[in-house]
């Protein structure tokens, strides 16, 4: 990195180096943000299925001390095909 540094204070390109520098950081950094929000979408995908299905046994088990008008919903295998429909 040293001679790689050297070079551009040598030609004087001080200002393209700092621009590089400035790009690679905030690139970087929005890599780093996007993976966080993906694993929080992830999280919250799993969070509303586990919801789902916690509300499907609590609605089987009050719907034999008193009968529901509506048929309880089934959660799919898959979480994220739920907020799809």
């Amino acid at each position: 990195m040293a001679g790689i540094t050297e070079t551009f204070i040598a030609r004087g390109d001080l200002a393209h180096l700092a621009l590089f520098l400035w790009a690679s950081g905030a690139s970087t950094f929005l890599v780093l943000i996007l993976r966080e929000l993906s694993a929080a979408n992830q999280r919250f995908d799993v969070f509303v299925g586990e919801l789902a299905r916690f509300n499907l046994r609590h609605a089987a088990q009050s719907s034999a001390v008193q009968p529901s008008l509506e048929a309880p919903v089934e959660p799919s295998a898959n979480p994220s095909k739920e907020t799809q429909a």
